[in-house]
């Protein structure tokens, strides 16, 4: 078994389960995952986080997300799986890509990432525009008004609704989301995002 993100080996116990996992299972060493580093303080009101945005994280993002390896979905497999864990009861909604953003990426990150960790989830929200937060200025993101539709799906009013989004900076895609559902009648509505920029203040979501 070789690294997802080092690509060197992975040295494992020589048991009949080891070798079937070698056909089965993807995973990045012990090395490659101590460059990641945990969220230790909430940096975001009402927001739970999982990992900084570092070096490490950025590199992950950039061969995930744009360079397009789906397999890297896999490294956070069981973090996932534990970080949304008190949420049980709840309803999973990815924040959604633009269908033509869909068409070049050829798959949703966020999907991915709680598909691989075996998370049900529905799109409640469709997105109407393709601009990408991550071009704008700080200034340009905070005046942004409009990103998301409410989509045909049916689901009760007073469910409990857990949004999920990949990586949190001003809080503005987050935030607009919300209101989103917010207008729709939902009104248990919790935020998570796996990763988020450390140098943010509590409380930045409610300003964009």
């Amino acid at each position: 078994m070789y690294c997802l993100l080092c690509h060197q080996p992975i040295q494992q116990l020589s048991t009949w389960q080891a070798l079937f996992q070698k056909c089965t299972t993807f995973q990045a060493c012990a090395k490659c995952m101590a460059k990641f580093e945990r969220v230790e303080e909430q940096p975001y009101e009402n927001v739970k986080t999982l990992f900084y945005y570092n070096d490490a994280m950025r590199d992950y993002i950039h061969r995930y997300k744009f360079g397009l390896d789906i397999a890297l979905a896999h490294v956070f497999k069981e973090h996932i799986q534990q970080f949304l864990k008190p949420y049980k009861n709840a309803t999973f909604v990815p924040i959604p890509l633009h269908p033509e953003k869909l068409k070049q990426r050829t798959f949703a990150q966020v999907d991915e990432l709680l598909r691989v960790a075996n998370v049900p989830f529905v799109h409640l929200l469709e997105k109407m525009t393709l601009d990408s937060q991550s071009g704008k200025t700080l200034i340009e993101r905070k005046q942004t008004t409009a990103l998301f539709r409410r989509n045909r799906t049916n689901l009760k009013k007073d469910t409990h609704v857990v949004l999920v989004d990949d990586i949190i900076t001003t809080g503005t895609t987050i935030r607009l989301a919300r209101e989103t559902l917010e207008a729709d009648g939902f009104t248990n509505i919790s935020v998570v995002v796996f990763i988020s920029a450390r140098f943010r203040k509590r409380g930045d979501l409610q300003h964009g």
